[in-house]
């Protein structure tokens, strides 16, 4: 309970601090609640959503490189994957750990209690001998909580990361870099800069299921904060600079409105065709990956990529 209520005041200190700024904002970290989870696995199936597809290919083709790399030293490790999800992609290398019956147990954090109940439930029916302890959480914070006995392997996919701010992401790796041993290594996803068209069709779906995922954190403070949006009064935009390789998904207001939220007990003014940023989507190559382990503290030990190189899953050690 003292959990779940941290995140509630969490999210209504980012909310508060992210419609007080200019332009406005919202923290994408709140996108996954269950209705958002589910969203997401939409989001997953839609053909238009290449990345994962391309990172299902990396694990599915080179599953017996990755695990060697994994088992470098041959000790017992933990196998922590933040923001875990249904689990899709992981439960091929899942699978391949229990059948070379390597000694490791899998450790998936999510801030859905929904999402980690249904994976772990899952995970049991279709790999009954994976040793599983699911953590329910802000993962920001969880990962304080991860120093053990064993050595630790913690997986970032779907290119979570370029969810991030450029500082951001550099903080974020090293406060992640801060708290494992030597020993540790860290196996983080990367969306590759690539035609920007297709790039735009994976977050600006003909299905609606981005503009439904991006809504539905206005429909979050309205249920949890005491929140007024209405919905309808709100249009999904997509936008992508091939220059910076970055995507941005906003929320544009359809006309003047002044919106309430009772639990900040503020009212926030929008004009009409104002745009809010919900997310954005970094797109990389591979000298900004190497900037970006460098930056942070890591080494790049081997680089995973799709057949079509869209995608690269990369694995990182600390730097010596």
């Amino acid at each position: 309970m003292k959990e779940q209520m941290t995140i509630v005041d969490d999210f209504a200190k980012d909310t508060l601090a992210g419609l007080a700024s200019f332009p406005k904002s919202l923290s994408s970290k709140y996108f996954y609640n269950d209705i958002g989870s589910r969203i997401f696995q939409d989001i997953m199936q839609m053909p238009e959503y290449y990345l994962t597809d391309c990172e299902l290919e990396v694990f599915t083709s080179q599953h017996n490189e990755i695990l060697s790399a994994f088992k470098a030293d041959n000790k017992a490790f933990e196998l922590i994957e933040l923001g875990a999800g249904d689990g899709l992609k992981t439960k091929v290398l899942l699978s391949s750990l229990v059948n070379q019956k390597i000694d490791f147990k899998y450790i998936p954090i999510d801030i859905s209690k929904q999402a980690v109940a249904d994976l772990v439930q899952d995970l049991k029916n279709q790999i009954p001998d994976l040793p599983v302890e699911g953590i329910v959480g802000d993962y920001f914070k969880l990962i304080k909580k991860l120093n053990g006995q064993y050595r630790k392997i913690i997986l970032f996919f779907g290119s979570n990361i370029g969810n991030f701010e450029w500082n951001e992401s550099i903080r974020f790796l090293q406060h992640l870099r801060s708290v494992i041993n030597i020993d540790d290594m860290v196996f983080i996803g990367f969306d590759l800069k690539k035609d920007p068209e297709l790039i735009l069709n994976a977050y600006n779906d003909p299905s609606g299921h981005t503009a439904a995922f991006n809504l539905n954190l206005l429909k979050r403070i309205n249920d949890e904060l005491g929140g007024h949006f209405d919905l309808l009064d709100f249009v999904h935009q997509e936008v992508y600079d091939e220059q910076t390789g970055t995507a941005k998904s906003y929320l544009m207001s359809r006309k003047k409105q002044s919106v309430s939220i009772e639990k900040l007990g503020k009212a926030f003014e929008f004009e009409a065709g104002e745009k809010m940023l919900m997310e954005m989507s970094q797109k990389y190559d591979l000298e900004l990956i190497d900037e970006l382990a460098e930056k942070s503290g890591f080494q790049i030990v081997r680089n995973f990529m799709d057949s079509r190189q869209y995608f690269m899953n990369s694995l990182w050690k600390l730097k010596s």
